[in-house]
């Protein structure tokens, strides 16, 4: 390679590496593009832009802190120590038909595998775990608020559901659905 040939390609190199902090400095990266649009289109229809927006969305209120706009309250503290006083003051606000078809789907989702599709306990998980039956007269007599905290809550084995069931309309209609269990395998009813 001639002499002149390689003094040219060092200084052409020269040049480029001192070229690079104008480059890099001066030059806006297209990182910082996102930063000149303030929404974009796909995140105008996600929850992350306003979460607390609607009031479907659990969240569990700070201790000591009373709801502005309605809501559920949280007997959650009173409800894992055994007292059921709250649990059992609640009142179904669904009618006891409505939606039932409506429950038995989330019944059929969320607690079949366990309880089973009759709610005897011998669904597929619920042989492993031990899960209770749903249809022996002691859980007959559980008032609708004791069954709604339970399928919130949780209790014992039982994962707490109210983040999934977040709806709470949705939860009384598993109760609901429940009791339509009961009674057609208990007899008795409404």
């Amino acid at each position: 390679m001639p002499r002149s040939l390689s003094r040219a390609i060092l200084l052409v190199a020269g040049l480029g590496v001192a070229g690079c902090g104008w480059w890099y400095n001066d030059v806006p990266s297209p990182d910082d593009l996102m930063y000149t649009i303030p929404w974009f289109d796909h995140m105008l229809g996600s929850m992350a832009v306003s979460p607390y927006e609607s009031g479907s969305v659990p969240r569990t209120p700070p201790p000591g802190s009373v709801p502005v706009t309605g809501g559920e309250i949280d007997w959650f503290d009173e409800w894992r120590v055994l007292n059921t006083t709250t649990a059992d003051a609640l009142v179904n606000p669904v009618g006891r038909t409505d939606g039932l078809a409506r429950g038995e789907e989330l019944y059929g989702t969320f607690c079949a595998l366990c309880h089973g599709a009759t709610g005897q306990g011998d669904g597929l998980v619920g042989r492993k775990l031990g899960a209770p039956s749903l249809m022996t007269p002691r859980a007959a007599g559980f008032s609708d608020g004791y069954i709604y905290s339970i399928v919130r809550y949780g209790r014992g084995i039982m994962a707490p559901y109210g983040d999934k069931i977040f709806r709470q309309e949705d939860r009384w209609r598993v109760v609901n659905y429940l009791r339509t269990l009961q009674a057609d395998q208990l007899g008795g009813g409404d």
